[in-house]
């Protein structure tokens, strides 16, 4: 293989329940521009989004592939659910391309969690990684390729709640911090026994609230380790330029 004269340089921008956020990546995923972040517009429409996005990216040039991490599920680029933003919003919305028509750039749109997946997991077996703040993001790679998303965070864990009212931000809020982390013991129970992963990478904004110990295979990751997932989502066109 002789190496690709242009290495391309990754737009990677995080949509979340509370601020989305932007950087721009090399294909190694490390950072070339400092993050920047704005609030999530209120109500978090796509017209709205749009335009926080809009403005951000301003403040960035010479990309070539842009990735997005959506806090939904999304379907070929077409968000399905939002629970965060308003699935009634979003529902069959062709980010991918609105995206693509505003940016001029070929585009990616993945869920959030699994856009942070491919940047921390190690790539050896079954690896799981759980995001914990607005919501309950979950992902699953084998051997470093993405699976089929799960909403995860929409299944009952209670006869009442399902995991993102059960241990999502309000329920923090609302339940206090000693009875949040005896939730969370009993959902890393729940996800040892249904899924076996070989690791278990955990992160998102309230990650640092656990207070427990943690087995051998659960990792805590910053959001910023999976930042270059951003670059690692278009990993196939990166072995093409280089051949």
């Amino acid at each position: 293989m002789e190496n690709n004269k242009h290495q391309l340089r990754i737009l990677t921008i995080d949509i979340g329940g509370s601020s989305i956020k932007a950087t721009v990546l090399d294909q190694a995923g490390q950072l070339q521009a400092d993050y920047i972040k704005a609030a999530t517009p209120s109500p978090a429409s796509p017209e709205n989004v749009l335009d926080v996005i809009q403005g951000l990216v301003q403040e960035f040039q010479g990309y070539d592939r842009v990735s997005v991490g959506f806090p939904g599920y999304v379907k070929e680029g077409v968000v399905m659910t939002a629970p965060n933003l308003g699935t009634a919003l979003w529902r069959e919305i062709d980010l991918r391309q609105l995206l693509m028509k505003l940016l001029v750039r070929p585009v990616r749109v993945v869920n959030d969690a699994d856009l942070q997946g491919l940047g921390v997991v190690s790539g050896n077996g079954l690896e799981m990684v759980i995001t914990l703040g607005t919501g309950f993001g979950t992902a699953l790679m084998l051997n470093g390729f993405l699976l089929p998303h799960l909403e995860l965070a929409h299944h009952p864990v209670t006869k009442h709640r399902d995991y993102d009212a059960y241990i999502g931000d309000v329920a923090l809020e609302e339940a206090g911090l000693e009875k949040w982390n005896k939730r969370m013991r009993r959902v890393l129970q729940i996800l040892r026994t249904v899924f076996n992963y070989d690791h278990l990478y955990i992160s998102g904004g309230n990650a640092d609230e656990i207070v427990f110990e943690l087995e051998e295979n659960i990792t805590i990751v910053s959001n910023k380790d999976g930042i270059k997932g951003g670059a690692m989502l278009w990993k196939d066109e990166f072995i093409v330029l280089s051949s």
